[in-house]
């Protein structure tokens, strides 16, 4: 596995992110219904090319996980399916927290798999919000790195 930052955000590259995104979503996020899911997509073209730092990890060139990162703050990780639990969300989130001082995010609390994920690596929540940063019904557990 390879942990790349994207320099060049071409719209390949973002396809290929995307349908990381969208599997790792159906996967993961089972408290959204396909029309939730699919109006949340169509967002997230512009939220990878729009975030600061995107870092990819890739096996044999091709993209399995990816995180954004604004500031200090992990906007987004998503891994496909096929390599949840293999190490590679705890490697991207170890190179960010390195590499770009990570120390803050947000994840849905109906996400239990992902909190338990961030509580392991040394996150713990500080605040609780009762709609995303959109202002959608969605829960939020803010966390910080302790």
């Amino acid at each position: 596995m390879n942990i790349v930052n994207a320099e060049n955000r071409d719209k390949i590259l973002i396809d290929k992110l995307f349908k990381v995104w969208k599997k790792s979503v159906k996967a993961t996020h089972m408290f959204l219904t396909d029309d939730e899911i699919e109006k949340i997509a169509e967002y997230v073209p512009n939220a990878l090319n729009g975030v600061a730092h995107l870092i990819i990890a890739t096996n044999n060139d091709e993209p399995i996980a990816f995180m954004g990162i604004e500031e200090q703050k992990l906007e987004m990780l998503f891994v496909s399916p096929d390599e949840q639990g293999r190490g590679v969300g705890k490697e991207l989130l170890q190179y960010g927290i390195e590499k770009y001082n990570v120390n803050e995010l947000g994840v849905n609390e109906q996400n239990p798999q992902a909190i338990g994920f961030y509580e392991h690596m040394g996150f713990h929540v500080y605040k609780r919000s009762d709609t995303d940063e959109q202002g959608n019904p969605y829960l939020i557990l803010y966390m910080r790195l302790s």
